[in-house]
């Protein structure tokens, strides 16, 4: 069976893809093994106590996580090549909490054949992080 994504003649602004996940301990230890981004606030409970946050937080880079599989999976889905992503981090995720990932087709550039899609992810319907993607398509075949 061949996967395939969305090609680019078959977008068209407006098109979303959602998802949610909710964040483990499991996730937190291996998105920092995996990176190397072993910052205590994420995975030592006695210092984040001492942090503003008063507990341990998930990566925040997690969450973005949750953006580029939904690029790559749903919208416009295998073989989608990321080209940019601007993100602003709002609120941290704590450990246990879901994360609902959107992205949704803001413009199309026919001539580059790029894709330009506004990402958020929420925890209870607040903001965790937003930004911007732009990502190549595949177009159809002749």
């Amino acid at each position: 069976m061949t996967v395939r994504g969305l090609f680019f003649e078959e977008l068209s602004v407006g098109m979303s893809a959602e998802l949610s996940r909710k964040v483990e301990e499991a996730d937190v230890k291996a998105f920092a093994d995996v990176t190397g981004d072993d910052n205590p606030v994420h995975l030592d409970a006695a210092y984040a106590a001492t942090t503003p946050f008063k507990e341990r937080i998930a990566h925040g880079m997690l969450s973005a996580g949750y953006i580029s599989a939904l690029l790559g999976t749903r919208l416009p889905g295998p073989g989608a090549i990321y080209v940019s992503q601007t993100l602003s981090f709002r609120r941290p995720v704590k450990l246990g909490a879901t994360v609902d990932a959107k992205v949704e087709v803001t413009a199309l550039d026919e001539a580059k054949g790029r894709v330009t899609l506004a990402c958020t992810c929420t925890v209870d319907g607040k903001t965790v992080a937003e930004g911007e993607a732009v990502v190549i398509a595949p177009r159809r075949p002749a």
